[in-house]
């Protein structure tokens, strides 16, 4: 959510959230969100100018562009296409790439059954391929930079670099996905948000 807060100029105080330390399973934490993930913010002056918590990232993403009036479209065929892609990162690309992430970096590693594996790798394969598809021709995945954009790439990054994935999953055949993480991690504001909140 840093990253769309840089973007758009709103206002914010970041907290780190240590789930070595189960900051996420406090009682002020839970009230933001009973599911005690990240990322969740409360907005001091919602709707009428009432607090208003929220968590989910995709929510967060489209409450941050209403109220900005940035990083998604006016015009509402456009502004649906930019929701469609968010919602692939979400019910596809985020799923999947976390499988990737337990099965090829975590403890899924020790499972000796090889096919949940090689079943999210070629769903991640699969939806790389989607990607480069969509991004023929265009800079953005939904015309402008958008939402959608801070939605996808932070997931390519992570199964890229954190996850060390990428032979797995064919990084290395595509051209246009590569280029597309490569201008979103140039932006000046998505190079301040990496790096929000601060890690100890």
């Amino acid at each position: 959510m840093s990253i769309a807060l840089e973007e758009t100029g709103l206002p914010y105080d970041a907290h780190l959230i240590d789930f070595n330390t189960n900051d996420q399973l406090s009682p002020e934490f839970l009230s933001l969100n009973p599911n005690n993930k990240i990322p969740a913010i409360i907005d001091l002056e919602g709707p009428g100018g009432r607090p208003l918590p929220l968590f989910e990232s995709g929510a967060i993403l489209l409450y941050l562009a209403e109220k900005s009036g940035k990083l998604r479209p006016s015009d509402p065929a456009a502004r649906w296409q930019v929701t469609q892609w968010l919602m692939f990162q979400m019910g596809g690309l985020g799923p999947m790439f976390g499988q990737v992430g337990f099965f090829h970096k975590f403890a899924g590693r020790e499972i000796e059954d090889p096919r949940p594996r090689q079943r999210y790798y070629d769903e991640a394969r699969r939806l790389l391929r989607v990607l480069e598809g969509q991004l023929d021709g265009r800079e953005w995945i939904a015309g402008d930079y958008s939402i959608a954009d801070i939605a996808i790439c932070p997931w390519l990054k992570t199964l890229r670099d954190f996850y060390q994935a990428g032979d797995q999953v064919g990084w290395a055949g595509l051209s246009r996905v590569p280029a597309y993480l490569d201008r979103f991690l140039a932006r000046p504001a998505v190079q301040r948000g990496l790096n929000i909140p601060a890690r100890p």
